[in-house]
């Protein structure tokens, strides 16, 4: 593991096997870059990371994997963006994809095979999730993969509600010459939904179980109705493959979802999100995960190059 000086700030990097990782944990306990070596002597990005030239904004940057939490996408409140309201009844702020992604984090592990970070709450994410609550990020870095966690532990009397998720962005296509086109996405889903404009899911584009990336119906498009917890990205020439597990601990995953997304035809990321549940899930309820006084919950995903 190594310290890089980095647009004014200290990150870490760490090598395994073909495999280096760059993370800053404080910020948001970012994931910032995975590559790995080719056995050519090549690097090809796994999770992508633009070039940016300042850090000022940084949980803007469209790259790496931010942290969703405690919810995922938009909450709306009777219809108005940016509100949730908890089972008390009370009306509380919530930004787009909750606040980790711009809150500090204290790093409580940093060892030669990842990390452990563990959110620091600031005043707007008190006023939006007043709870009594730990949230720890964990990143386990392997040669060919890795594996991340996502762990509430309710410190306080009454049931905590969320509904996690991640938003990576990975390198795509993975070869020079390609192009999405060349790229399968294979999720096992009965069911596509949408995110309308008032909160509520509605039904969303009709898809196979294998779309190429070229498919614009993708994007934006919630994957749900999962038929296990494996999903895959191949390139098709060469039979490469990205492979995504999921697990849940001490909860039920029947609502998991994966969404899809990119920022236009010719961006050069695809982002692929396990998420627990679909967006507003405090107000339908779907996806929607309560965690008991005294209990823990956690939203695991493994990703492998094979």
């Amino acid at each position: 593991m190594e310290r890089i000086p980095y647009l004014g700030q200290t990150i870490f990097k760490w090598r395994v096997g073909a495999s280096s990782f760059l993370a800053l944990p404080e910020k948001g306990a970012r994931l910032m870059n995975w590559n790995i070596t080719l056995g050519d002597g090549t690097v090809r990005d796994v999770v992508y990371w633009p070039e940016v030239g300042s850090l000022d904004d940084f949980h803007k940057i469209r790259g790496g994997n931010p942290i969703l939490f405690p919810f995922s996408a938009r909450t709306f409140d009777k219809g108005d963006i940016n509100f949730w309201r908890a089972d008390d009844g009370v009306r509380r702020p919530m930004p787009m994809h909750g606040f980790a992604r711009d809150s500090t984090f204290r790093v409580t592990r940093l060892d030669e095979g990842g990390f452990s970070a563990v959110l620091v709450p600031g005043a707007a994410a008190k006023a939006a999730y007043p709870f009594d609550y730990e949230f720890v990020v964990s990143y386990r870095f392997e040669p060919t993969g890795l594996y991340v966690e996502l762990q509430l532990t309710n410190h306080g009397p009454t049931p905590i509600p969320w509904s996690a998720g991640h938003h990576f962005y990975f390198t795509l296509p993975w070869t020079r010459g390609l192009t999405r086109r060349d790229y399968l996405l294979e999720i096992p889903a009965t069911k596509t939904l949408r995110h309308s404009e008032s909160g509520s899911l509605v039904d969303g584009p009709r898809l196979t179980n294998r779309e190429t990336f070229d498919n614009p119906q993708l994007v934006d498009t919630i994957q749900a109705g999962l038929r296990g917890h494996t999903f895959a990205v191949t390139e098709r020439d060469s039979g490469q493959r990205l492979r995504f597990n999921t697990a849940f601990s001490n909860t039920a995953a029947k609502d998991a979802v994966v969404v899809t997304w990119t920022g236009d035809a010719n961006a050069p990321y695809y982002c692929i999100e396990p998420w627990m549940g679909p967006p507003n899930s405090p107000e339908h309820k779907t996806g929607l995960h309560l965690v008991g006084a005294g209990q823990t919950q956690k939203f695991c995903v493994e990703i492998l190059l094979g």
